[in-house]
């Protein structure tokens, strides 16, 4: 290895150790709570050398809901080898509920945070929201997977895909936000399963 790989190696690897840190404090603390000097001490850097990577806590935050996307887009990945278009979408919609309950702090991020999304606004590329765009692509493949198939009526692709994705983003909100209190303790993970599959009836019976 050259010295100029060397170093692009050690800067990739600095970079990654200061989001481990951050994702840590985050978790531990509370995103509000933490700053970039907090974030600095944990891993003995200088916040100097932390703004050398990113400008500001928005753009850290950025960097971690986009690997935080990226783990999302892998999970979809995996239910292509389901051959049935419907049980492939239900498949997704169990997936991103196992995610979310999962990871709480990590749905924060990518779903109510503003921080991210003003680091992304503050880009200005066309593209800005590159992860965001491909988890979604994979509920939009398997939705014309299904429309090629026959097996979904509607036309268009992205706002069946979309439909799906509100739907079972919605339960994951009530359940993580709390909001699902107005059902007894012990009926309210139930609910949101029955809920699930009675969407997913739907789901097979073509939309």
């Amino acid at each position: 290895m050259g010295i100029a790989e060397r170093k692009e190696r050690d800067k990739t690897e600095r970079r990654q150790s200061i989001l481990d840190a951050a994702q840590h404090l985050f978790i531990e603390q509370g995103f509000e709570k933490v700053s970039m000097r907090n974030i600095a001490d944990a891993i003995e850097y200088s916040p100097a050398t932390i703004y050398l990577y990113f400008k500001d806590k928005n753009e850290l935050l950025f960097a971690l809901q986009n690997q935080a996307f990226g783990r999302l887009a892998q999970e979809f990945e995996s239910v292509f080898e389901i051959e049935h278009p419907a049980e492939r979408l239900s498949a997704i919609g169990h997936k991103y509920l196992t995610f979310a309950f999962a990871h709480p702090e990590l749905f924060q991020l990518m779903f109510v945070m503003n921080g991210p999304m003003e680091a992304v606004k503050a880009r200005g590329e066309a593209q800005p929201w590159a992860s965001g765009r491909a988890a979604f692509d994979r509920v939009v493949r398997a939705m014309q997977a299904g429309i090629d198939a026959g097996v979904f009526r509607h036309a268009d692709a992205e706002v069946a895909a979309l439909l799906v994705w509100a739907q079972v983003h919605g339960l994951a909100t009530i359940y993580l936000s709390n909001r699902a209190m107005i059902f007894s303790e012990e009926r309210r993970q139930t609910i949101i399963e029955e809920a699930m599959n009675l969407f997913n009836q739907v789901l097979h019976h073509g939309l």
